[in-house]
């Protein structure tokens, strides 16, 4: 079974490539650590044609998603003649949570600037 699920932030807006044929999109999200103080986890995410225009029109830096998806390893050849490799996650679904960050503190703050004071 190789089956991955995530939840976290788009360290940037997703980049669009294409790939024999196909539209690709190219995301990296911040998954938070396990302890409230640890650096969160970086992880490579790709979305594949119709997903991967979705992502592209929707997805900007800071949203929060949720990604399901396999885990893929590759290895290649660097231009200097060293090994590279590195794994990242090909998306089957990409779900579309809260909003980007900021967005989010601007309604919390303006739900609290609603609320009316207690006498």
């Amino acid at each position: 079974m190789n089956t991955v699920q995530l939840i976290g932030r788009l360290t940037r807006d997703p980049e669009a490539h294409e790939g024999n044929g196909h539209q690709v999109a190219r995301m990296r999200v911040a998954v938070p650590g396990r302890d409230r103080d640890a650096e969160p986890d970086y992880v490579d995410v790709v979305a594949f044609d119709g997903l991967a225009a979705t992502c592209l029109e929707y997805l900007e830096k800071g949203r929060q998603v949720g990604v399901s998806g396999r885990l893929n390893y590759s290895e290649w050849e660097a231009d200097d003649g060293s090994r590279r490799s590195k794994h990242q996650v090909i998306a089957r679904d990409v779900e579309f949570l809260g909003g980007r960050r900021s967005d989010e503190e601007t309604d919390s703050d303006q739900a609290q600037e609603a609320e009316p004071a207690a006498a």
